[in-house]
């Protein structure tokens, strides 16, 4: 995703073009939308597969009524709110388009925020598909436009039994065996434009249609974290691996990883991990201790620091603090081999301190790129530090370029997102006035001014 847009969306009022890059930080106050930008963000990631559920853990917005921004006074509630994306999709067949634009405009239908039209286009607009949710009778009926002119199917494209946006189904219309004939035409009315549609229009909406695959993606090609994770246990029976923002998953994951007989995954997976934990201060070793010799039976997760002479003994996760618990979730997710390509962090710093919180800046730098995408809500000074120095200090693969600080900002009963830049220098530039002044007025504060 290379840009986000949003109108009429909880505290967003106004349309609001967002840029978005392989690392994303939010910052501002507490209550600003922040957690709401991710929910969408995740909801059109989504959007392809499935109906957007905007009630998911770990983003429970409500209903309709509670999502659709309230403007105050005589001015109501929206009856509708939009959202789009620009994208770009690695390995993408080479087109004379540099970016697709998607835009959904959702309603309420029976309580819930549902999308009834949405449209796929080129970046210059000149080749369009849009898909419409009609009322009677309820099926979606396509729309397909070019700089020649627009055409909708005369039959409805799909009935109401299949409410999921249809995308991945318009290639049953832009089938690429079937050449372009006559019998294409018949299904086509003419609304604006060019009565029919030539073989050069049907070409263009075809590559169109081919991009819509690229949007299309499976459940586990996203991660959402929750701000708090699990809790540690002392001992951990071999019942969860399903995969949740809380991270509940995360000790069963290593224990199948550490019994594997090969160990390959185990052994790389560990290597990261203390590796991380080295830099970060938090311990020097992790390891699973099996308390029986068969796989259904209980075990530990321990992690151990070393002395300067000495290691130390090996410690039950339980009695080190949240720290590591809270971090070890995020951890897997960026580490493990068939990790996501878009990770959504709510306050990844929760419970560490400012050296681990600075350390887990470096590697979302390391980590971020044009294929794996991070959007990171964060109320660490520290973290953003860190990756203006990288930046600065060329320690990672991104460019000024590949960073993105987003900082949101109250304004009356709506937020404006304010994109921020980081220069050559790891300067923030394009700041506004607001972006620095609850620092700047403990600073003072501090120094008696």
């Amino acid at each position: 995703m290379n840009r986000i847009t949003l109108e009429n969306y909880r505290c967003f009022r106004e349309k609001q073009d967002v840029p978005l890059a392989p690392l994303t930080l939010l910052v501002g106050d507490n209550s600003t939308g922040k957690t709401s930008f991710l929910a969408m963000i995740r909801a059109l990631w989504h959007l392809l597969s499935d109906v957007p559920h905007f009630t998911d853990e770990p983003y429970d917005l409500g209903s309709f009524d509670d999502i659709a921004h309230y403007r105050g006074g005589r001015g109501g509630r929206a009856d509708s709110f939009c959202a789009g994306i620009d994208f770009r999709a690695p390995g993408e067949p080479p087109t004379t388009w540099e970016t697709r634009h998607l835009s959904v405009r959702f309603k309420d239908v029976g309580t819930v925020a549902f999308p009834v039209a949405a449209r796929l286009s080129t970046d210059d607009d000149e080749v369009w598909i849009k898909a419409t949710l009609d009322d009677e009778p309820r099926s979606w009926r396509l729309t397909l436009g070019t700089a020649r002119g627009t055409w909708f199917l005369s039959d409805h494209f799909l009935p109401s039994t299949d409410l999921a946006l249809p995308f991945t189904r318009w290639l049953s219309f832009f089938d690429p065996v079937t050449p372009f004939t006559d019998e294409v035409n018949g299904r086509l009315t003419s609304t604006t434009g060019a009565e029919h549609m030539i073989e050069d229009d049907w070409h263009r909406l075809r590559v169109l249609a081919i991009a819509s695959y690229f949007l299309e993606h499976k459940p586990t090609d996203l991660y959402a974290s929750a701000p708090v994770r699990s809790r540690p246990y002392r001992t951990y029976d071999p019942s969860n691996l399903l995969r949740d923002p809380e991270g509940d998953h995360v000790p069963l994951h290593l224990a199948n990883m550490s019994w594997q007989p090969s160990g390959r995954q185990w052994t790389q997976m560990k290597k990261e991990l203390e590796t991380f934990g080295q830099q970060s201060g938090l311990f020097d070793e992790i390891r699973v201790k099996r308390l029986g010799k068969r796989r259904s039976e209980p075990f530990q997760l321990q992690i151990r620091k070393f002395g300067s002479h000495a290691k130390g003994p090996a410690r039950n996760l339980i009695d080190v603090g949240y720290g590591v618990s809270q971090v070890l979730p995020l951890l897997i997710e960026l580490f493990r081999d068939d990790g996501p390509t878009m990770l959504l962090l709510q306050q990844p710093e929760v419970h560490l301190h400012p050296s681990a919180q600075a350390a887990l800046g470096s590697l979302f730098c390391q980590v971020a790129s044009d294929d794996r995408q991070l959007v990171v809500e964060t109320h660490s000074d520290h973290l953003l530090d860190r990756v203006r120095m990288d930046i600065r200090d060329h320690k990672t693969a991104l460019e000024p370029k590949d960073v993105a600080i987003l900082f949101f900002e109250k304004q009356n009963l709506g937020v404006r997102i304010h994109p921020v830049r980081i220069n050559e220098d790891g300067n923030v530039v394009d700041a506004p006035s607001g972006y620095r002044r609850f620092f700047m007025t403990e600073m003072k504060r501090s120094l008696g001014l």
